[in-house]
């Protein structure tokens, strides 16, 4: 699998840019109902993630303060999940969680890596 080594910064980044830009939509969907939301009416609660999943989704697609961005997306995640999935069943497929678990673990990972690499403003300020 040369190839895939090859590459592997650039598939990252693409993951990084396109979980990130998904992420940025749910935000966007809660605070202006652009894709079916309802806006004005948010708990306090549904108010903080809203704004973590617009503003944290958009640092992790642009590559700025990932590592930050990434991990606060992912206890968010996590957050969802054990208090509104969690409680209707054991497993992601039976308190329908898997959105918010892949979230979780996909950005704990990005956490982990960082924007290193390609197409980040982090990378393209470690060069300046």
């Amino acid at each position: 699998m040369k190839f895939l080594d090859s590459v592997r910064p650039q598939i990252i980044a693409a993951t990084r840019i396109v979980v990130g830009f998904l992420f940025a939509q749910h935000g966007v969907d809660k605070f202006f109902g652009v894709f079916g939301g309802r806006p004005g009416e948010l708990e306090p609660i549904s108010i903080v993630g809203g704004a973590i999943e617009l503003v944290g989704g958009a640092l992790v697609c642009i590559g700025l303060q990932t590592r930050l961005a990434a991990f606060i997306c992912s206890g968010t995640m996590a957050v969802a999940y054990f208090l509104y999935h969690q409680p209707q069943g054991m497993l992601p497929i039976q308190n329908d969680g898997e959105l918010a678990a892949v979230y979780s673990w996909t950005f704990l990972l990005l956490a982990a890596i960082g924007a290193n690499g390609v197409w980040s403003v982090d990378s393209a300020a470690r060069r300046s």
